[in-house]
């Protein structure tokens, strides 16, 4: 009988080691720098490679506290919290539904298939197409704000929501809708009290995804609410680069505080993205 051949000692398969510990590197390194830079004070920014690598001689939260009152951190953080809730949920009720309908039905029917393909083709339209028309439609519709933002985010994120959500319902069973048929649910019932619940996993990948894309976001927010006078986390920090230069200590302090909220509910769904992917798989 022959032996498997081992990758390596103790089994180690040290191609994959390599790459993941580069990854790993080419992951935190970045942040690495950003949480350093952030508590250093100007003067302490050096050009040398290991002055920029040393941590900062004394550890202060100034940079937060003054990084905080440059972009009014709290009402960005206002706005930027309720910008991405409201499209989060939005997303999940309609891109849902519309996946179910879609996605039950485009297998026999012509008109369904063709709304998929039509809905789905809009993942390779470039933002920078959309631009101007929709800075003109939003203007003259009288949504140019956050509300505007809003429907922008909820169009934009369609196809790819509903192309994860038609996926996934082909994990789940007919047997248990054309159960609920014979004991008399309706569509609509069977779809929220069956189908709704089960798409859980998928509810929550969907959610993050939109919620980062949403949060990160900055040109939609600068095109649509110019001259509103309300600002995002991410247009806020743009009062940090000037023509003249860029605040670093500053900036990074921002993007630390930025990323608090969104790091928070990543890990809060990571859950149940991890099982969405493991029933996904047993299915």
């Amino acid at each position: 009988m022959m032996k498997k051949k081992s990758h390596g000692v103790g089994g180690t398969n040290w191609p994959v080691t390599i790459l993941l510990i580069i990854g790993c590197i080419t992951i935190f390194f970045p942040l690495y720098m950003a949480v350093i830079i952030a508590f250093k004070q100007p003067t302490e920014m050096t050009n040398d490679i290991a002055g920029a690598l040393s941590f900062p001689s004394k550890w202060s939260l100034s940079n937060f506290t003054q990084a905080m009152e440059v972009t009014d951190f709290w009402n960005s953080l206002g706005n930027s919290l309720l910008i991405t809730i409201l499209t989060v949920v939005i997303a999940i009720l309609l891109h849902s539904l519309a996946g179910y309908a879609i996605g039950r039905n485009m297998g026999h029917s012509r008109f369904y298939k063709f709304s998929y393909l039509y809905i789905v083709s809009g993942m390779f339209v470039p933002f920078a197409i959309l631009m101007m028309p929709l800075v003109k439609q939003t203007s003259q519709m009288g949504i140019g704000n956050r509300a505007g933002v809003i429907v922008l985010y909820v169009v934009f994120y369609m196809p790819m929501n509903l192309l994860l959500y038609s996926g996934y319902l082909k994990n789940i069973p007919l047997a248990l809708e054309e159960a609920a048929k014979v004991d008399g649910a309706s569509t609509w019932k069977t779809y929220w009290s069956i189908i709704f619940p089960i798409m859980k996993p998928m509810h929550a990948t969907v959610a993050v995804l939109t919620a980062l894309g949403t949060w990160n976001d900055v040109m939609t927010p600068l095109v649509i609410m110019s001259g509103t006078g309300k600002n995002t986390l991410p247009l806020a920090q743009l009062n940090f680069q000037t023509q003249f230069g860029t605040n670093y200590n500053l900036a990074f302090a921002s993007y630390l505080l930025a990323l608090i909220p969104i790091l928070i509910f990543y890990l809060v769904c990571q859950k149940q993205i991890l099982n969405g992917v493991v029933n996904g798989a047993v299915k």
